[in-house]
């Protein structure tokens, strides 16, 4: 795990329209191709393709209900945008959100900033929408990763949804066994 940016919390925004590519980057590089392996949350090893694309997080800001929260280092003077370091997507369902599309630039995984990330989407998710639950799934076998959110208080459900095999938007897979397992977390 590569801490090396940790030395202020991030600030927090919801995405615009103008960060699509931005954000498309970071997911994909946080999930795939070799500079997914500079991190922990690699899935370079059983999908190929892409992780997201520009028309699907586009269609995802502005939207009800729903929020790209992107996190950024505090710019150095007045004026200038933030690095983007991190990413998620939150989306009210009900009493429940859900928490997707969580990426943090690789390079900077395990120092901090996941936590931080994490912590601010439950803030919005419990304060600001009233949610009682955070839910989101996880390809079953990535046992470090759901270990992860384990020890942030997310709890194995028990319940899977397939993999959508043949659907190059969501990759390509290089297993066949693979499938989303629903993790959540209380909220009160």
């Amino acid at each position: 795990m590569n801490a090396t940016v940790t030395e202020a919390r991030p600030r927090f925004r919801a995405a615009r329209s103008a960060d699509v590519g931005v954000i498309v980057a970071l997911v994909e590089s946080a999930y795939r191709g070799d500079s997914s392996r500079k991190g922990w949350t690699t899935e370079a090893d059983f999908l190929d393709g892409q992780r997201t694309d520009p028309h699907g997080v586009n269609a995802l800001i502005g939207k009800a209900d729903n929020l790209i929260l992107l996190a950024e280092r505090p710019p150095m003077s007045p004026g200038q945008a933030g690095e983007l370091l991190a990413c998620c997507h939150l989306e009210k369902q009900g009493d429940a959100c859900y928490f997707g599309m969580f990426a943090v630039d690789p390079r900077l995984q395990g120092g901090g900033v996941g936590k931080h990330m994490m912590a601010e989407a439950e803030r919005i998710a419990a304060q600001e929408w009233k949610c009682t639950q955070m839910e989101m799934t996880v390809i079953s076998i990535r046992n470090e990763l759901v270990a992860w959110y384990e020890r942030r208080g997310y709890r194995r459900s028990g319940v899977f949804k397939p993999f959508p095999y043949g659907d190059e938007r969501f990759g390509i897979p290089k297993r066949d066994d693979l499938r989303f397992e629903l993790l959540v977390k209380p909220l009160i």
